[in-house]
């Protein structure tokens, strides 16, 4: 099924971008066409998602996420004000391994993912709070939060608009959004094309801009006080599975690369096309 309007402004008014992608034409958000339903995503989401499709294996991985959190950490801590930023949640919380970083840094942190596996894990193997289920149709009663985590997160959901909706209810005056998410029309994209390694329907629904994404976080009350482009660590295996295995089909030689040790590293690269987002509620 095809969105029938933006979710950043609501136009009808759209044309194709690429193949299977459009753009609005009044605000120029950029989205996939598919329009997924909660049991589509979770399908999509389940741990093969973690364990052979996006990654060869998830938790292997974890010493290079972790850099990435410690990283990205960093820059948030400048903006915390310590009695007012206690409670935090992480959307898209995985395997738990953010949660774990800061668990000792918060009051409160509290998960919420749609792979049931990893939200188990986060629980039983890190001992950190997390829930397992449909975030936009959760419940939180009175409950709120200070800090609201999306790393890497927001071009997943099939309508962010009614994410920040959600986000807008559980937060107060002062509490601080914090986002990682693709630029569409960063350098690196506009000189790819469609070949641009973050568009990937039907894991990426939404393409974001410096533009379009301050004019959703401003519809609900959030202005912008930091938007940088930032770097990230990438494992060499995470590089060498997705080149070889996934995209072109050589096993052997990725098994051969993993069995030298070739792939037991990571690099740093900033590409300049990964917006880190930090927004405080007015």
């Amino acid at each position: 099924m095809v969105k029938n309007k933006c979710i950043v402004c609501k136009s009808t008014k759209y044309g194709t971008f690429y193949e299977g992608i459009l753009r609005c034409r009044e605000c120029g958000h950029t989205f996939s066409d598919l329009d997924l339903n909660y049991r589509q995503l979770s399908k999509i989401y389940s741990n093969k998602y973690f364990f052979g499709e996006e990654y060869n294996n998830y938790l292997a991985d974890k010493n290079t996420i972790e850099r990435n959190f410690k990283q990205r950490l960093k820059v948030l801590e400048t903006f915390l004000v310590p009695d007012k930023h206690k409670y935090l949640l992480e959307i898209g919380c995985a395997y738990g391994f953010f949660l774990n970083m800061v668990y000792n840094r918060f009051e409160k942190v509290l998960g919420f993912d749609i792979n049931k596996e990893g939200v188990l894990y986060a629980r039983k193997e890190l001992n950190v709070d997390a829930i397992n289920g449909n975030f936009l149709e959760y419940d939180f009663g009175d409950r709120t939060f200070d800090i609201v985590a999306m790393w890497d997160t927001i071009e997943h959901f099939n309508n962010p608009d009614l994410l920040f909706n959600k986000i807008s209810n559980i937060t107060g005056v002062g509490a601080l959004i914090t986002i990682t998410t693709g630029d569409i029309d960063s350098l690196n994209s506009r000189v790819r094309g469609n070949k641009w390694r973050l568009i990937h329907p039907p894991t990426h629904l939404h393409y974001f801009s410096k533009k379009t994404i301050t004019k959703l976080l401003n519809k609900y009350g959030f202005e912008i006080i930091y938007n940088r482009y930032c770097g990230f660590h990438r494992s060499i295996d995470v590089i060498a599975y997705r080149l070889l295995e996934l995209q072109r089909k050589q096993s052997k030689l990725y098994s051969i690369l993993r069995k030298l040790g070739l792939t037991n590293t990571s690099l740093y690269l900033n590409l300049y096309d990964i917006m880190y987002v930090i927004a405080r509620k007015c």
